[in-house]
Order: C-alpha cells, then sequence, then structure tokens
C-alpha cells in the first residue's frame, strides 16, 4: 500500500501557470485514489481540503469530526513533506476557495471522489458544477467504493461490488515536479482555523491514514480473533471489532484497501470465519451507500412513503414528547444500559452495532419519538458518521421500511445478555458500579432495605425508568406491525424491493416480487 514515488527537482510556478486540482472530500489518503492519480498523470496538482461553513454549521456534525480531519490532514502533510508540497486549506465556501486557487493559477482541470453526502452537499455540488462549466474547466469524478450514481435497480451489483473491491490499487505516482510546492500554496489566502481542532481529545480515535493502518495491523494480529464473537458485546466489541469505521467514513483508508489486505489474512489458521463476518459486513457498507444514493429523499421522509401518515403521539406514557426526547438525549431514560451507551457514544464516538440499533429502537419504539427528531443526534456523537449509511440504517432500526424485520430491542434482555457482568455499564454510569450483577441491569427493582445496604436512592443516585418497557414493548409492536399491514405500506414495499434488492439478473429480479393483495378496509 505505498505509493509509487519518483523524486525530482521541485518546479516553482508562475502565478498565470496552468494547474489541474484535486479536491479531497471524504478520501483524505493519498494511497489508492484514482482522482489523484488521474490529475498527475495529465499535469501539474493541487490537493485542496475546504472546510466549510455549511457543513460546520450543520446539526449532523459535531467538532469531533472536525478535529480527526484536521489531524488527518496533518498526516497527509507529513508524507507530502518529501515532495516539497502540502494541502492547501481553506475555510469558507467551496467556490470561493477555488476562485483564490483560479485568481493566482490557470485551472484547467477538477478532479474528485463522487459523494454520497446530505442536500446540503448535493446542492453544493450541483453550484461546483455550474462555477465549472462556465469557465470550460472539466470537472472528472471518479466512482467512490462500489457506489454507483445514477443507479436505478440493484442488477449485478454485487459483481460490480466484487470487480471493484478485487480491481488493482489506484496508486498516484507522486513527484516533486508534479505537484504545486509548499512557497507557491503559501502564496495563497488561508483563514486560521479554530484552535480547539488542534487540541487532541485521548478519548477519541485520532484521525489520519497512519492511524489507520495502525489500527488495522492491530485488529489483524491479535484483536480480530474473537470478532465474530464479540462483536454484539458493547464492552468486548471496543478491541475486537476492527475500529476502522471512522477511517473508512473520513477516507483515510479505501474500501477497497481494507477489503484485500484482509483477504490476505484469511487463509492462516483461526481467521477464516472472523474475517468473513467481517467481509459480510463491507458488502453491507457500500450496500446502505447505494440505497442513500439512489434514493436520497430518506434524509427527511421515510424511504417507504406510507410511513409518511405514522403519527408519533404527543403525550405517550403520562409523558411529553419533549421530556421523552430530552431523556433520551441527555442519557436519563433510568435504563442503566441505554444511558451507558449514550454516555459512551457521547465521550469516545463509538458504540457497537448492536447498541446503536438498540439505541434507535429505544427512541422510536419504547418513547414513539419519530425518527426524523433524533437522527442528527446521534449523528453528530458518531466520529464514524455515514450520511449513507447513517440514514437508512436509521430508518430500518425504526421499523418504517416496511421491508425489513421490526425489531423491538430489550434494553433489559440486551444489558443481561451482552453485559452480563455489567463491566460496560459501571464503566459509563459509576453511581451504579457498587450493585451486585444480578440487579445492576434493573436497579429499579432495589428494595428500601437493599437501597440502604448499598447507599442508593432511587430517583437520586440514578433516575427511576422513565417508561415501562413490556407496556410501551407492547403499544410499539402493536402500532408498528398494524402500519405494516396497509395496502399503501405493502405497495411502497414492493417499489423499494425493486430499486434495492441486490439481485444478479432481472430473471432473479421478476422472481422476487410477488403480487400484492388488497384488503376491504386496510
Amino acid at each position: 500500500m505505498t505509493n509509487n514515488i519518483i523524486t525530482s527537482t521541485t518546479v516553482h510556478l508562475d502565478m498565470d501557470y496552468e494547474i489541474n486540482v484535486v479536491w479531497l472530500k471524504r478520501d483524505l489518503r493519498l494511497n489508492d485514489h484514482e482522482p489523484l492519480s488521474q490529475s498527475i498523470k495529465s499535469g501539474i496538482t493541487l490537493l485542496y481540503y475546504v472546510f466549510e461553513p455549511l457543513l460546520i454549521d450543520d446539526p449532523h456534525y459535531d467538532e469531533r469530526h472536525w478535529r480527526f480531519v484536521w489531524q488527518s490532514i496533518q498526516d497527509i502533510n507529513i508524507e507530502l513533506a518529501q515532495f516539497n508540497t502540502r494541502l492547501y486549506v481553506y475555510f469558507g465556501d467551496v467556490i470561493d476557495g477555488l476562485n483564490v486557487i483560479n485568481s493566482s493559477f490557470k485551472i484547467i482541470g477538477l478532479f474528485s471522489h463522487e459523494e454520497t453526502g446530505l442536500l446540503a452537499t448535493f446542492d453544493r455540488d450541483k453550484a461546483v458544477n455550474k462555477w465549472c462549466k462556465a469557465r470550460d474547466i472539466p470537472w472528472v469524478e471518479s466512482e467512490s467504493g462500489a457506489v454507483s450514481r445514477g443507479k436505478k435497480n440493484r442488477i449485478d451489483w454485487d459483481k460490480h461490488w466484487q470487480n471493484m473491491m478485487k480491481a488493482p490499487l489506484s496508486q498516484p505516482e507522486l513527484s516533486s515536479s508534479t505537484l504545486v510546492c509548499t512557497d507557491d500554496i503559501n502564496k495563497l489566502t488561508e483563514p486560521a482555523l479554530p484552535v480547539s481542532w488542534s487540541i487532541p481529545d485521548d478519548f477519541m480515535l485520532k484521525g489520519g491514514p497512519v492511524w489507520a493502518q495502525r489500527t488495522l495491523q492491530s485488529f489483524l494480529k491479535v484483536r480480530g480473533k474473537s470478532y465474530n464473537f464479540d462483536i454484539s458485546k458493547p464492552m468486548a466489541s471496543r478491541k475486537s471489532c476492527s475500529r476502522l469505521s471512522p477511517y473508512l467514513a473520513w477516507g483515510n483508508i479505501s474500501l477497497r484497501q481494507f477489503y484485500q489486505t484482509i483477504l490476505l489474512k484469511r487463509s492462516q489458521v483461526g481467521w477464516k470465519r472472523p474475517l468473513d463476518a467481517l467481509i459480510s459486513r463491507l458488502h453491507w457498507h457500500c450496500h446502505f451507500i447505494q440505497k442513500f444514493e439512489s434514493e436520497h429523499q430518506m434524509q427527511w421522509r421515510p424511504v417507504n412513503k406510507a410511513y409518511c401518515d405514522l403519527s408519533y403521539p404527543e403525550l405517550h406514557m403520562g409523558i411529553s414528547l419533549e421530556e421523552r426526547l430530552t431523556k433520551w438525549k441527555k442519557a436519563q431514560t433510568g435504563y442503566p444500559l441505554v444511558d451507558a451507551c449514550m454516555r459512551c457514544l457521547e465521550k469516545t464516538g463509538y458504540i457497537n452495532f448492536r447498541m446503536r440499533a438498540m439505541l434507535v429502537s429505544f427512541l422510536c419504539h419504547h418513547l414513539l419519538v419519530d425518527w426524523r427528531l433524533g437522527v442528527t443526534h446521534l449523528a453528530k456523537y458518531f466520529l464514524d458518521f455515514e450520511p449513507g449509511i447513517h440514514y437508512p440504517q436509521f430508518q430500518m432500526q425504526s421499523g418504517v421500511t416496511g421491508t425489513n424485520i421490526i425489531r423491538v430491542y430489550n434494553p433489559v434482555k440486551q444489558s443481561q445478555e451482552k453485559d452480563t457482568e455489567g463491566l460496560f455499564i459501571r464503566k459509563w454510569l459509576p453511581e451504579l458500579s457498587e450493585l451486585p450483577n444480578e440487579i445492576i441491569h434493573t436497579p429499579w427493582e432495589l428494595s428500601p432495605m437493599e437501597q440502604q445496604l448499598y447507599q442508593f436512592n432511587l430517583g437520586e443516585t440514578y433516575p427511576l425508568p422513565i417508561i415501562d418497557i413490556k407496556e410501551t414493548g407492547r403499544i410499539a409492536r402493536d402500532i408498528l406491525w398494524g402500519f405494516r399491514q396497509r395496502f399503501d405500506t405493502k405497495k411502497e414495499g414492493r417499489r423499494i424491493i425493486t430499486k434495492h434488492v441486490r439481485v444478479t439478473n432481472k430473471t432473479d429480479k421478476n422472481k422476487r416480487l410477488k403480487p400484492i393483495k388488497s384488503k376491504v378496509n386496510q
């Protein structure tokens, strides 16, 4: 995974010199980078990253994301230093930054990866495209991962994924003679960045390609051997899972690099089962992003449009919507595993998949809160926030797709099964640390004498449960399963299957589709 390096004398450019610009977004690396490879082959290249206020101020993002990006940029600049160059970093509007570059050099080509992002980035890309066309600047976009733009169905999508993952890495031939030098970049305007972004947060993973490789190698050395056994456990998964998700989300390592590296390890004794489990999840990684790419309206409405009619009560179990949502956000639900997960996520930016699903289920099922009211809260906490995964997954776990199994998670059962000894709960809810294993999952069952024994006051030391999950679970199942039986829900489900279910050919697709029978008064 090393660069193909060509050394030569640095070339200083006249200020009207023709250059290509490689616009880095969620692809913060120098290896397996098709836009960078293409740009270098066709001319002198400037690498450009812009911190955009439209994203910095967006509720999906948090300072943790921009700190990770800034660390990634610093890491890349260390590697670029051997070629006497660095990234040009701009703080502001993308087009304003391009104008700054174009006023000093002459941009003859813009290169980037396609981005499956939020509506804000989609609108921004349309403006950039208009800017390029007005100046006769070709904008060459490369496919990211195995996600295809404009795809209307999934015929042969799996085959395409395999071809992309097994293709040779696209390694840029970096050299001092093909990259704009540091002295010339220093002449460009670069607004100052917030100081807090440069202050490390030891609770978060550190950004950058070097850290991505270190994390991957530590997983393949020993951590990953128990991956398939520990993946659902909130404590053990922090060690046994790959922890590569933020590095994939921000592009410190490409999915293809990751895939090809773990394939080399798969044949070794003891690694087949855990790595097969991981590979299947890499496949799903692109599947969900493709789903969002093909139906980006998921950002503001259910993928199954019938669920737009699903109403959520202002008052549920005697508790207002505002209070239900606030208690969930502030980790004050009275259910230890739910609150421990939210505290852990806020502090570290990571919890495993099963616990993420449980948080969404608790919000949307037990608290009966519209998924749209919680989707940005978790996004800003996830260091690995990836729009194309986040929205399809959030809707799937909230039960508004009409095609996936409805899972109403019982947080007590999950706690007893996945955190049996209460290790995760004790770490993130120290106020419960003195309770014995048999009661730490359900502290509301403490008798007055037991409370005195453990110096624990229900409602003061730790909140009482906000709701009764036995009752709310029953209500949620009745609502969701009843709604799923509606004719319009089933009709939309058929449309979703036609568009998003992975098939190998048209014959296979037709076999999957069954007629929907209408029912009277449905």
